[in-house]
């Protein structure tokens, strides 16, 4: 059994004045989610029962297997988004979804990976990747990395532009794409066009700090976090030094990387992580576009597009993605 540290989620009182003024309505009833290890396999298994959403009119939604570089490995499945009709070689996303590296899958970001097909004319591959605990670091970055590879190996049948290849996600998959952006750089075989990062969740030391007002954080507690991490880790949290590549904001020297879009909200967790890590690769050299939305909690974009705040982070996405993958 992995030692983890103690996870209690105490109710604190939320303190809604420096939330967004547009989303101060929903942050009042959002939940404080309690996740334990000892109720996530139900929660894994009722969210693969969730169905995805029917694609909109124009978009084209698969499921693809590709396989993993392990021999015996079950393959890996893709779901490819892409325009019903398009020009060829087109540019192509490879997609992690969030969940605190032990949660998720690829439907849940069906909305909104649409919606970037529809504004930007891509192929998107989400990656069903192995979760924690089951399957801890490195086994969820390895896959991110057979799906890069596969998508460029493959890239005539796909009628992609290998190089125009960007990974991408969100929270925890924030962090898988940052990573394998390292990984990709050091193994030398494909090498991404830039990484769109949205609220990544990239340091593991975060869960260390005792300055943070768990009151502002919502939908994503520290509590979470640490069960996160250590679930991944397949360890608990210290400042001890982790493998290459177990936390993105753990390597040293991040120079030679793709450039990069970091969005992220000032109310979220990782809001000062990110920052600091958009700095250092500024400082590396590495191209890093930051979008900073003030007042926003994690994963605020999920109430979808009926609010502006919400429309500007996601156009900001778009004008990243035009940019690296279409050149404008």
């Amino acid at each position: 059994m992995i030692p983890l540290s103690p996870s209690l989620e105490v109710p604190v009182a939320k303190d809604l004045s420096t939330v967004h003024a547009e989303l101060r309505p929903m942050a009042k009833f959002l939940p404080r989610l309690p996740f334990r290890r000892w109720n996530i396999p139900l929660l894994q298994r009722l969210i693969r029962l969730q169905p995805g959403v029917k694609p909109p009119a124009g978009v084209l939604v698969e499921d693809v297997w590709a396989s993993r570089a392990e021999g015996g490995a079950p393959p890996l499945r893709l779901r490819i988004y892409q325009p019903a009709a398009r020009p060829a070689p087109t540019p192509a996303l490879v997609w992690m979804h969030g969940g605190g590296y032990f949660l998720g899958r690829p439907e849940q970001n069906d909305p909104h990976l649409c919606y970037l097909v529809q504004q930007l004319g891509i192929v998107i591959l989400s990656v069903d990747y192995r979760l924690a605990p089951a399957h801890p670091f490195p086994a969820p970055l390895e896959d991110a990395y057979a799906a890069l590879t596969w998508a460029h190996s493959r890239a005539d049948l796909l009628k992609i532009n290998p190089q125009r290849l960007v990974v991408g996600g969100e929270s925890a998959g924030g962090g898988l794409a940052a990573s394998l952006a390292q990984l990709a750089h050091d193994r030398g075989e494909v090498q991404p066009a830039a990484q769109l990062l949205v609220y990544p969740m990239l340091d593991d030391r975060t869960v260390l700090r005792e300055d943070i007002n768990r009151a502002e954080h919502l939908l994503w507690s520290p509590e979470n976090n640490r069960l996160g991490w250590e679930l991944y880790l397949h360890q608990p949290v210290s400042s001890a030094p982790l493998p290459p590549y177990a936390a993105a904001a753990r390597r040293a020297d991040l120079s030679g990387l793709p450039p990069a879009w970091i969005g992220v909200g000032t109310l979220d967790l990782f809001y000062e992580e990110d920052l600091a890590y958009a700095q250092r690769l500024k400082d590396s050299g590495v191209a890093c576009e930051t979008t900073v939305v003030p007042g926003a909690f994690h994963g605020f974009d999920q109430f979808g597009p009926r609010f502006q705040v919400v429309r500007d982070f996601r156009a900001a996405q778009v004008s990243a993605l035009r940019k690296y993958l279409l050149g404008d």
